[in-house]
């Protein structure tokens, strides 16, 4: 098998720890249908006022605003900041090794739906990858095109060189669209079997 150029990583739910669902579930209130993670995910990612936010069209205040009219919820604004920014933990033990040992042998980049709250959280990532790229700096978003197109610009790279790994089928299946060998992958230990299973060595 072809071995990549690039080697190009979803953040949240791949690398980096996401409560994201299971802390929102915990805030909804009871009377709310359909509080499956499963569903609260789906509803997520269709989210009007969260495709703005990661776009970086609107500022955390008036993400904070509608977000807790569109989900019902009771917190202040300023508390649901705080919450919000809680729900990335950081990276999955390992995860921070293995990028720095993958970058020994390949160009490693983070293509990321992401925001400016969770994105200053981890200031380090420009650092941590050979290139990191969030939605609301590129002003696109995946599943998008756009947004796959102005990765592969950015790293100079073209689709047949590039292996993306996301936890969202639906970017899984538009990467793949575009040419690029993507893979569906569940969290740090899925990311590592499937790095194995397709012959990159992680030691």
């Amino acid at each position: 098998m072809k071995l990549p150029q690039l080697l190009l990583f979803d953040l949240g739910g791949v690398l980096i720890e996401n409560n994201t669902f299971s802390r929102l579930q915990a805030l909804l209130p009871q009377t709310i249908e359909g509080t499956e993670l499963s569903i609260l995910k789906e509803k997520w990612l269709s989210s009007p006022v969260v495709r703005c936010f990661e776009l970086g069209q609107i500022a955390p205040s008036e993400f904070a605003r509608q977000f807790i009219e569109e989900w019902s919820l009771t917190l202040s604004e300023q508390d649901f900041i705080s919450e919000f920014l809680s729900w990335l933990k950081g990276y999955y033990p390992g995860a921070h090794w293995l990028i720095q040992r993958l970058r020994q042998k390949y160009r490693v980049a983070c293509l990321s739906n992401s925001n400016v709250l969770h994105w200053e959280k981890f200031g380090q990532l420009d650092t941590d990858f050979d290139l990191a790229m969030s939605s609301h700096l590129l002003g696109a978003i995946k599943p998008d095109a756009a947004a796959f197109a102005m990765a592969l610009a950015h790293c100079q790279v073209t689709p047949d060189e590039v292996w993306f790994f996301d936890d969202v089928q639906p970017n899984v299946l538009a990467a793949a669209e575009l040419g690029i060998k993507a893979f569906h992958t569940d969290g740090f230990a899925d990311v590592q079997t499937t790095l194995l299973a397709n012959g990159i060595r992680l030691t």
